[in-house]
């Protein structure tokens, strides 16, 4: 039920064509492969095989000259491409040596431009000096050291003139004085310490080997020389990239499809000679698979059913139709299902849907959360987008029901007085008797689709083989009916004014409810357990007593928590109500606004909290009655191409 039928295969054949069987694996998509050890008891002979990853250098070069292209990574479908490890090999080190040499040329380049700009802006605050600088810095006796310092501090300098020749200022910017301070060499540490204190900032002048006007003249043509050799390296890049990306592409999809095939060669074990590998296929492509095994000389191919393996553990691959399989989301968020157990996707789809749409209930919040998730899916691909397109559409639905509208609870009279010519809309949730009835109606949701949950536990147990959890669990035919009794009778006094609760219907409770308490002796005797008996009668009894009030709390709480559902109801209906008792108090020009803002406030709190309340009734209340999740995911050793 919606989880793909999948056979196992064990293949073995000569270790030298390993490499082959695990290429043609790879380029089915469809080999999920698994430990040997699982498919045989007896592996003590077996030995791993080496599994180095020859591809991965190769792979690296190339993901690193897409990166340095600035080409974003995708696996292309190419036909008619087999190239060798050499040739792999050998095109990914020239490939990626063309680009370096083109990527360096154009750092170096930059790198020069850069410390060109840096020495323009330095050199601009000396430009009026009329010597040599690079021969002032290489004086024997005399040090002449260029910088800046604050203003405020220039005139702290005239208590030191006997301890230095001169401070020559050049230029001023902001708080700065631009300058150089000359002093005999003997005296430089001192000097240096004295200007470090009056926080004086040196500058590293290099290669001004003339006079500064001349040397900016100089610097500024080199700019425009350096920014050229730049913007032509970036155009044979560009060039470079637009010319050979469609081949480093292809080179890049074939790798990485050799490096993946890699990983099935990792599961192979060898025995002397010979080579074995296991793994899972879906049942549409085991023929073709094993086909293609079967024309490699000497590979043996043992193909079974997974449904006759269940020791193996097989993967679940879900298949469901498309207005389900957004739901599928929830699902693997859970958990996957085993292979014989039911995928409870389709469950959720309806049962999420509808609990949404009543909790949610108004058209104009519907039509928001809508298009919300529309655009979620279409903009950005969020999974939980597809989900609330229809959720919102429930919401709506319901929401017409409730004559809700933005709020307006009486929006829809026009259709339903004026032209189905009814009294009132159908549900009006703001009047006092429909508030006991919507509590009531929101628990009998609960009630029935616990027992809806029970019944796919039933069935799944069947499917499973166990009969004795079919007929004794909790959530199993004994828990069914006793639910189901005590359901029905409440339902019968409290709503219908009729008591089942004879005598002979109280003893169909009490049996169900003993047959629940020895559950787990009554169900390993139907499984066949030789040792089905309990080791201590008195233990077993003191333990089930303790167990059978958490079962009872159970089926209340689960019962109770579907509260919520008309609770949420009414919450809508009291939250808008607040937002224009808002509204008309500040009246006016602020009356539309404040109905806006509150609009969009409460559709977003209620559609983040009922998302949430829903889930949490899908997981804990229903699920933990029959769904375990406790499969592993049906993955393939595959790469998504994408055809040109």
């Amino acid at each position: 039920m919606s989880v793909e039928n999948i056979k196992a295969f064990s293949i073995i054949g000569h270790i030298n064509v390993l490499d082959k069987v695990v290429m043609t694996l790879g380029k089915t998509g469809v080999f999920q492969p698994d430990e040997v050890s699982n498919f045989y008891s007896d592996t003590k002979s077996f030995t791993h095989i080496s599994s180095s990853g020859v591809y991965a250098e190769p792979l690296s070069r190339i993901s690193n000259a897409l990166s340095a292209l600035k080409i974003t990574p995708e696996y292309k479908f190419v036909k008619n491409f087999e190239p060798d490890f050499q040739e792999i090999d050998e095109y990914s080190q020239k490939i990626l040596e063309e680009i370096n040499h083109l990527m360096d040329g154009k750092k170096n380049a930059q790198a020069e431009l850069n410390e060109c700009k840096r020495t323009i802006e330095e050199t601009k605050h000396f430009e009026n000096l009329d010597f040599n600088i690079e021969e002032i810095q290489k004086m024997k006796y005399v040090k002449a050291v260029f910088g800046r310092i604050p203003k405020e501090n220039l005139s702290k300098l005239k208590k030191y003139k006997k301890e230095l020749i001169e401070f020559i200022p050049c230029t001023e910017e902001n708080k700065y004085v631009w300058g150089l301070y000359l002093t005999p060499v003997s005296m430089a540490d001192k000097v240096d310490q004295l200007f470090s204190r009056l926080y004086f900032e040196k500058s590293t002048l290099t290669g001004i080997d003339m006079i500064p006007s001349k040397k900016l003249v100089q610097l500024e043509a080199n700019i425009e020389v350096l920014e050229k050799t730049v913007e032509e390296y970036t155009d044979k890049i560009e060039k470079f990239a637009e010319n050979n990306k469609e081949e480093i592409i292809k080179y890049y999809t074939k790798i990485s499809e050799y490096n993946l095939c890699g990983t099935i060669k990792s599961f192979a074990m060898a025995h002397n000679d010979y080579f074995c590998l296991t793994g899972w296929v879906p049942v549409k492509n085991a023929k073709s698979v094993k086909a293609k095994l079967k024309k490699i000389e000497s590979v043996d191919v043992s193909v079974t059913d997974a449904k006759d393996e269940p020791q193996l553990s097989p993967p679940s691959k879900l298949k469901n139709f498309f207005l389900a399989r957004p739901f599928q989301y929830y699902t693997e968020m859970y958990g996957v299902p085993k292979y014989k157990e039911i995928d409870p996707t389709k469950f959720i789809a309806v049962t999420y849907v509808v609990l949404f749409g009543i909790m949610f209930a108004d058209v104009g919040h519907g039509f928001c959360v809508a298009i919300a998730g529309l655009l979620m899916w279409y903009l950005k691909k969020m999974p939980i987008g597809k989900i609330l397109v229809p959720c919102g559409l429930s919401g709506m639905l319901f929401g017409g029901l409730f004559g809700s509208v933005f709020g307006f609870e009486n929006a829809m009279d026009w259709l339903y007085i004026d032209i189905l010519g009814m009294k009132s809309k159908p549900i009006e949730v703001m009047s006092s008797e429909m508030t006991n009835t919507i509590i009531y109606l929101a628990v009998g949701i609960g009630m029935v689709l616990l027992c809806v949950a029970m019944g796919l536990n039933i069935f799944t147990s069947i499917r499973q083989g166990n009969i004795g959890k079919a007929l004794f669990d909790t959530s199993g035919i004994c828990g069914l009916v006793f639910y189901g009794l005590i359901c029905a009778g409440l339902v019968g006094m409290l709503v219908l004014g009729v008591n089942l609760f004879s005598i002979p219907y109280i003893l169909a409770i009490a049996i169900s409810f003993i047959l629940i308490f020895m559950r787990e002796p009554l169900m390993d005797l139907v499984n066949g357990e030789e040792n089905w008996k309990p080791k201590c009668w008195g233990d077993f009894v003191l333990q089930n007593i303790f167990e059978s009030i958490e079962v009872l709390l159970s089926y209340v709480t689960n019962t109770l928590s579907f509260l919520r559902v008309g609770a949420f109801v009414l919450v809508h209906t009291g939250m808008m109500t607040v937002v224009f008792t808002l509204a008309e108090t500040v009246g006016g020009a602020g009356y539309i606004p404040v109905l806006i803002f509150g609009n969009a406030l409460v559709c977003v709190l209620e559609a983040l909290l009922v998302a949430i309340q829903v889930l949490r009734l899908e997981f804990y209340e229903m699920f933990s009655r029959f769904y375990s999740g406790e499969g592993k995911a049906y993955e393939p050793v595959k790469l998504k191409l994408t055809h040109n």
